[in-house]
């Protein structure tokens, strides 16, 4: 690819749907003083050139975005629609304030479904609603390539358990959370990449989630540069996980920044 700009990764949350430590848990891993075993839930901060994206919008957002010190939102992609992807939405609204401008949001039509209904306050009509709901411009994703502040990103199906949801590609990354398997024309998208994050919630296999070997396995079948596991429960300790893993495949971990260079 050519013309592919610089890329700075900046994982904001790396745990699972409840996040770790988990509520009225005290196992060895929800009680470590490792700062790596905090997880808030999945979502990525992509910067290229002077333009923020996010993926996902979790229930941390906010935390998320005080703790990276984020300051401006240029667009948020949605992988699916599930609580722990979408529920921090409302908190974009600081950026319609601070850039007086409606945040471009890309999601599948069932993921915008979702969003509609659970969001409804802010389809509803009404008058002087500009200070208390999100201003949002909704692009309705079909599965082709789409145009993000001038990068192309690549939706990658992928299952979660019965449900088919998106990952993405941009460059030579790709973000895939919430998978128990990917489909062969996916995997054909996947080739030839820097970076890889993959779903490995756990070692026990689980209906709609991939296990640390499944995605080991997919990371040795698609040869990136570096994989980064993500969506970690609170079965996998950082450190003693990490060392059992194949060399160029890692825990990601909340605060984890990554840089990739242009193409």
């Amino acid at each position: 690819m050519s013309g592919v700009p610089a890329f700075k990764i900046t994982v904001l949350g790396s745990g699972t749907s409840v996040g770790v430590p988990t509520v009225g848990c005290h196992c060895a891993v929800c009680s470590s003083d490792d700062p790596r075993d905090k997880r808030l839930r999945p979502s990525i901060l992509v910067q290229f050139g002077d333009h923020h994206v996010v993926i996902d919008t979790t229930p941390d957002f906010r935390t998320q975005i005080l703790r990276a010190r984020i300051d401006r939102l240029d667009a948020v992609v949605y992988t699916h629609p599930h609580a722990d992807h979408i529920m921090g939405l409302d908190d974009v609204r600081p950026f319609n304030f601070r850039q007086g401008q409606h945040i471009p949001i890309y999601a599948s039509t069932d993921t915008l479904e979702v969003i509609r209904r659970a969001f409804s306050y802010i389809f509803e009509e009404r008058r002087n609603r500009t200070t208390y709901v999100p201003q949002l411009e909704l692009h309705e994703l079909d599965g082709s390539p789409f145009d993000v502040l001038g990068v192309q990103f690549t939706p990658v199906p992928i299952l979660h358990g019965n449900a088919t949801i998106y990952g993405f590609r941009f460059g030579n990354i790709a973000y895939l959370t919430d998978h128990s398997g990917i489909p062969g024309s996916s995997m054909e998208m996947l080739r030839g990449l820097d970076v890889l994050f993959l779903d490995a919630l756990r070692h026990k296999p689980h209906p709609t989630h991939s296990t640390v070997q499944q995605s080991i396995e997919t990371a040795a079948a698609l040869q990136p540069r570096r994989t980064f596991f993500t969506h970690i429960c609170h079965d996998l300790p950082h450190v003693k996980t990490e060392l059992g893993l194949p060399p160029n495949i890692f825990l990601a971990y909340d605060g984890l920044e990554i840089e990739v260079p242009a193409a």
